[in-house]
């Protein structure tokens, strides 16, 4: 397989699940300030969602960017990442839903952890397939930044269920380290050439 389709798949798939979280928010009733604040935690949990939907499209195009062989291997890795993407829709319909209660907030928390994982997986598996000497295992090292962010999202799922707002303020701080598209694997392939 082209490694051009793996690619093309996986945009068509983010782009319904930003679809889908869209669609979910819903036409304030009434013309007045009060109309607003009613849908305020709905709204703020689609803007961090959508971040962090735009900072995975960003950081999977440079990771997609390392691969020359597509094996069957990477694509189950790239199919478990975006098996945890498409829950985050549902995650953040129920959060913004109740207001950042407890439990929606811990498990929109448990769906950014795994969907952290699944991608850690997926740049593993990649560098399995390329060797331990290729353009992603030199860019990406010891993946601190990978790690601090599975270690933030695995605290503030427990921490949800004591003080949502810090979860969520925790999964933002997250979105915040990762909103620039990954440059070690920019630097690296830019090297290259």
């Amino acid at each position: 397989m082209n490694k051009n389709r793996l690619e093309a798949f996986s945009d068509g798939v983010i782009a319904i699940i930003i679809t889908i979280m869209v669609l979910e928010l819903k036409i304030p009733h009434g013309a007045d300030w009060r109309s607003l604040s009613h849908d305020i935690t709905k709204f703020l949990s689609y803007v961090i969602s959508f971040v962090y939907i735009a900072i995975y499209w960003n950081n999977h195009h440079h990771l997609i960017h390392t691969v020359k062989i597509v094996k069957g291997s990477i694509l189950w890795a790239n199919m478990h990442l975006l098996f945890w993407l498409s829950l985050v829709p549902i995650v953040t319909a129920w959060a913004g839903e109740t207001h950042f209660a407890e439990l929606p907030v811990a498990s929109y928390a448990f769906v950014m952890f795994m969907a952290a994982v699944s991608y850690f997986i997926l740049s593993r598996v990649i560098i399995a397939v390329h060797g331990e000497n290729s353009e992603l295992s030199n860019a990406i090292g010891k993946d601190y930044k990978g790690i601090v962010s599975l270690l933030s999202y695995a605290v503030s799922i427990p921490l949800a269920f004591y003080v949502p707002l810090f979860t969520v303020g925790i999964i933002a701080l997250v979105a915040v380290i990762w909103f620039l598209p990954d440059r070690r694997i920019e630097r690296q392939l830019l090297d290259k050439d």
